[in-house]
């Protein structure tokens, strides 16, 4: 029997990248999936279909996770297409990297609405019907440790997702939800493709500081966030697992 067989997880922002990754790997071990998107419909879709011609089970859902009701919806989904939820991973984020001078309260308030409000909007509606047994996995970043020029905004909201990832673990323990972070180094994606990230000094400078001597893969923070759903993490909450090649 594969690690997650019987078990229901929704998956925020899984429509690309690590989000994508996470959700397919769950599939492969036996769990339905919520597949959440804010905006990439297709892309979602296209993460569905692949889970479905595996033999897995898996459904797309839009919604914005800083707002309540999309929050709260996202949930609902869940228990009504697969009737229980055992598995909760909040992967929607955004990152802007800016100096100093160029912070704005724009980019400010974009930040912790999707990073910070975002996840604790999810897990609110989602506790609700978490049972014994069940896992939230946040995912948080290795810039709480590194700490890179430029990051001043999204460095605090990962920040505050480590601090928030503590204080839920024992708000929830006794009712025998775990919680856990998985805080990944620089990962080859979408995303960080599009900002620019592959490819510039900045990634050249990460690779020479990185003990495994590479960047990361979807896949390679994936198979952390499959541990921490399953009972092989039993035994372990209020944990920040750093899953960056040995960067510190």
């Amino acid at each position: 029997m594969s690690k997650l067989t019987g078990k229901v997880a929704v998956v925020t922002g899984a429509s690309k990248g690590i989000g994508a990754a996470i959700a397919k790997a769950l599939a492969a071990e036996g769990a339905s999936v919520v597949v959440n998107y804010a905006s990439s419909k297709a892309g979602a879709d296209a993460v569905v279909a692949s889970i479905v011609n595996s033999n897995g089970r898996a459904v797309a859902v839009a919604g914005d996770v800083s707002k309540s009701a999309d929050a709260n919806g996202i949930i609902d989904a869940a228990i009504e297409t697969f009737g229980r939820l055992d598995i909760l991973v909040n992967n929607s984020g955004v990152y802007e990297f800016a100096p100093l001078e160029d912070i704005t309260e724009e980019q400010f308030h974009k930040h912790f609405n999707v990073n910070v409000l975002g996840l604790l909007l999810t897990t609110q509606a989602a506790a609700k019907h978490l049972g014994e047994g069940a896992s939230i996995i946040n995912i948080g970043s290795i810039v709480s440790r590194v700490t890179p020029p430029g990051s001043a905004v999204y460095t605090a909201s990962k920040g505050a997702v480590d601090a928030i990832t503590g204080v839920l673990a024992r708000e929830l323990g006794s009712r025998q939800i775990r919680v856990n972070s998985v805080n990944p180094g620089m990962v080859v994606t979408e995303g960080t493709i599009g900002a620019g990230f592959i490819g510039s000094d900045f990634d050249t400078d990460t690779v020479a500081q990185t003990p495994l001597g590479r960047l990361g893969q979807p896949g390679d923070i994936a198979s952390v966030a499959v541990f921490l759903a399953s009972d092989d993490a039993r035994w372990m909450t209020g944990e920040t697992l750093l899953a960056g090649g040995g960067l510190r």
